[in-house]
């Protein structure tokens, strides 16, 4: 077995999904001392007034967002997101630009296929809880969990990546800025302030993403963008990934 290599990003990675940890232990304790005041919290209007620790939470997860969509130093990031980016596209000379169009259009249709899967999973929560089998709680809990699960899928196993998508790594992952999207699907289902900004963020997070893919595929592609192949990458997060796949 090889030894991992603790890359800057991969220690950044590590200490980010510690800190996931973190939150989701959090919101797990306060479900479980008080679920109650989290559905009350939940299905209240917006107020301005009293901080509490949902707030907080609520401002970690936009603040995230917010750095995906507002122009900002970007050395912290992964070629995963970066790749999006004119300034990090590398092009490949004379690469083939009907294998690009097929490498697109076998991507679109993978692409698709997780969208698909995703939402009828959702809907199985979406059903509970408009069935009033669930509440409020459960909803904000499963987005925390989905919240931690995003660097499990990103350090460890993601089966998307494994079951449909079939890319190598998260740098040359398709739907990587799906997450927030993914994390706050079961944020739709609540009538509240702090739920759909979570959940309309994470959208226009994911149509940002769309429309560069489609304006620019060639950033996409390791047989167009240098930038995106194993010997040129410093992020090497894919670590961990690979000494699980081994044993």
């Amino acid at each position: 077995m090889n030894k991992i290599e603790f890359t800057p990003k991969l220690i950044k990675y590590t200490l980010k999904f510690l800190c996931r940890i973190l939150i989701f232990g959090s919101v797990l304790i306060l479900y479980i001392i008080d679920r109650k005041w989290i559905t009350e919290f939940l299905s209240k209007p917006f107020g301005f007034f009293g901080v509490t620790p949902l707030h907080i939470v609520w401002g970690i997860f936009m603040c995230i967002m917010l750095f995906h969509l507002l122009p900002a130093k970007t050395q912290a990031r992964t070629m995963a997101w970066l790749k999006m980016k004119e300034e990090n596209y590398e092009p490949v000379e004379k690469h083939d630009e009907l294998e690009l169009l097929r490498f697109v259009q076998e991507q679109n249709k993978k692409a698709w296929t997780v969208m698909l899967v995703w939402l009828i999973f959702n809907a199985f929560w979406a059903f509970l809880y408009l069935n009033d089998i669930i509440e409020e709680s459960e909803l904000f809990l499963l987005s925390a969990f989905y919240f931690l699960s995003d660097y499990i899928c990103i350090l460890f196993y993601c089966p998307f990546q494994s079951n449909i998508m079939k890319n190598k790594c998260c740098v040359n992952c398709r739907i990587y800025d799906w997450g927030h999207f993914m994390m706050f699907t079961p944020m739709l289902f609540i009538k509240n302030f702090f739920c759909w900004s979570l959940f309309f963020t994470a959208v226009v997070v994911l149509i940002k993403w769309e429309i560069t893919y489609t304006k620019h595929p060639e950033r996409f592609w390791e047989g167009s963008n240098q930038n995106l192949k194993c010997i040129n990458c410093k992020d090497k997060t894919c670590q961990y990934k690979k000494q699980y796949q081994k044993r």
